[in-house]
């Protein structure tokens, strides 16, 4: 990996926020924790709603690094059944004594500790003052559909504001007193190198073979011979392919089907100042990772990036050296 110099004033930390009933359906083909989109877009409201309040924040935010603490699916395994459910509320009856016209999605619980890289400088006195403002701002937002519960109390669940040196070295030097902070907890990166590998891998076999069957390889659990063309036949036996690490099907952000139409030439859109386009769901493959085996603090980080051209609207994160070279066209 190599290691890059992280251009901001400052980390915003969120430790231990705890999330109820957010969102466990981010796709159309996984279910699971929440897609990076919601945490990229809940520090964009943050930082909107900073700049409103506060006039202290002048460039925004420049990342946001995302660690995993605790994850509960409110799922339940009824009698008689190898599948597990979601646990769904059971709401009133409407006025003809039928069932409501609702429809549910899949929660979970959270608890994780949010990184905010913050392009404006401040002072360690003045930081921590603004980061307590900004996590009291936080309380009363959304996170990927879920409910802030109240913050706890002691030093270990407070917001905190962290000076970033100028040079790389002291950067990598505060990074590892810090990443220490974040345990027990996994922090998620992307790894489309893994992707775009194990593609080249099954186009040998299969010259046919397309990105949607690299990731169910990556995926699902594959039983194998452990030795192939065994002698006598009967004498295979069978396990189960180890992976690169904690591997997971994550959806990224979402890719144009229809061309990008102006601002009311679509009825009933969010609002009439945005251009509309029609999109679908676009998928990665990431991976959990304990803080403390990340070298880079700039690994951490997820960002935004949007190509109107190609109607490509994703996050990506810079974890995997490979990342720059790899787009959705290449992998198709």
């Amino acid at each position: 990996m190599t290691h890059r110099l992280i251009d901001a004033g400052g980390l915003l930390i969120l430790p231990r926020l705890q999330v109820q009933n957010a969102n466990a359906i981010s796709g159309p083909l996984t279910w699971g924790f929440p897609s990076p989109t919601a945490f990229t877009g809940f520090a964009h409201a943050l930082e909107r709603r900073l700049r409103d309040a506060a006039g202290d924040l002048k460039q925004g935010f420049g990342g946001v690094g995302i660690i995993c603490h605790r994850f509960e699916p409110q799922v339940s395994q009824p009698a008689g059944r190898r599948t597990q459910v979601f646990c769904l509320t059971r709401n009133p009856v409407g006025k003809d004594g039928g069932s409501t016209a609702l429809v549910e999605e899949g929660r979970a619980h959270l608890e994780i500790s949010l990184v905010i890289a913050v392009q404006d400088g401040f002072s360690e006195a003045d930081g921590n003052d603004w980061a307590k403002i900004a996590h009291h701002t936080a309380q009363g937002m959304r996170l990927a559909g879920g409910s802030l519960l109240p913050a706890r109390n002691g030093e270990r669940y407070e917001a905190r504001w962290q000076v970033l040196p100028d040079s790389l070295n002291l950067q990598q030097e505060l990074f590892k007193k810090m990443r220490r902070r974040w345990l027990p907890g996994f922090a998620l990166v992307q790894r489309e190198d893994l992707l775009a590998e194990r593609l080249a891998e099954l186009r040998v076999a299969q010259p046919d073979a397309t990105a949607l069957d690299a990731l169910l390889d990556l995926s699902r659990l594959n039983i194998e011979p452990t030795v192939l063309n065994p002698d006598p036949p009967e004498a295979v036996t069978w396990q189960v392919r180890k992976r690169p690490g904690w591997i997971v099907p994550l959806p990224v952000g979402y890719a144009g089907i229809s061309p990008l139409y102006e601002a009311r030439d679509v009825e009933n859109t969010r609002d009439g100042l945005t251009p509309f386009r029609f999109v679908e769901c676009l998928y990665s493959v990431g991976q959990w990772i304990s803080p403390h085996r990340l070298d880079d603090l700039h690994a951490l980080f997820w960002h935004t990036e949007a190509d109107l051209e190609k109607g490509i609207y994703r996050c990506i994160n810079l974890y995997s050296e490979t990342l720059p070279s790899i787009a959705p066209g290449n992998i198709a």
